[in-house]
């Protein structure tokens, strides 16, 4: 494993690509509404790389179609944008996003709760969000990975909620997936020792029982949903580890 250090010069060159992954994410978030396509809001980010002349990360990365991912419900990650996918009423929505500039990407994600009524739902969300301010929290100089993941994982633990094991956080910067892996589970004490200069996505996918922690992938070969169709949510952001801490690089957002 070889962890990328950035220096502090590169990562202010990737902020800025961070920025405006924080941007478009945002703008896909409260632009969802039923009735419209998980295709329009593929648009939404196709108009946005061409207004700001940079470009969508996701788009062709290993071949994927689409400039962002739309997941739906029980479909956890890689959703495919598509016309002949509409959004329902009571639907949760995650957008997952990244933008490439100056030789840097950024990545990101929240999920939308459209008319959900139900508080099982809505505390599945809530919980989620508390997943990534636990784990962002654990982050920072001198700590093991493992006791990021660890934080993460009480979280969603306590509230009786499942992770995703098969699918979890990575380094983020040159590249859309670096090292390290930053799984949602783990042990204290264990893993790489975070260091000033890495850049990290931390991503927990919550789901709304433990069996939903097995997952398969569609036959598009893209997307990823629970074995047991539960329902799951999704929350992300890139992290800059510094001298201090831990600073959020894809800001602003109305969740951690």
């Amino acid at each position: 494993m070889k962890v990328d250090i950035k220096s502090k010069r590169e990562i202010d060159l990737m902020r800025e690509a961070c920025r405006m992954s924080a941007e478009i994410r945002d703008i896909c978030a409260s632009s969802v509404k039923p009735g419209m396509t998980t295709g329009e809001i593929d648009d939404l980010v196709v108009e946005y790389c061409k207004k700001h002349n940079v470009k969508a990360s996701f788009f062709g990365y290993s071949g994927f179609p689409g400039h962002l991912c739309v997941s739906i419900n029980d479909e956890v990650i890689h959703g495919i944008p598509s016309r002949n996918r509409l959004i329902m009423p009571g639907d949760l929505v995650k957008t997952d996003v990244g933008i490439f500039k100056n030789g840097f990407n950024g990545d990101t994600s929240r999920t939308v709760m459209l008319g959900v009524t139900d508080p099982e739902v809505v505390r599945l969300v809530e919980t989620t969000k508390k997943c990534l301010k636990a784990g962002i929290a654990a982050a920072g100089p001198g700590v093991h990975l493992g006791d990021v993941s660890y934080a993460i994982q009480k979280v969603a633990e306590e509230a009786g909620f499942g992770i995703v094991r098969d699918w979890i956080g990575h380094g983020v910067g040159r590249t859309v997936h670096e090292d390290p892996e930053v799984p949602n589970y783990g042990k204290p004490g264990t893993k790489l020792i975070l260091k000033p200069g890495m850049t990290i996505a931390i991503e927990p996918m919550i789901t709304m029982d433990k069996g939903g922690e097995r997952t398969y992938v569609l036959n598009n070969n893209w997307t990823v949903v629970t074995q047991n169709n539960c329902l799951s949510a999704h929350f992300e952001h890139t992290v800059a580890i510094t001298d201090d801490g831990a600073e959020i690089l894809t800001l602003p957002a109305d969740y951690p």
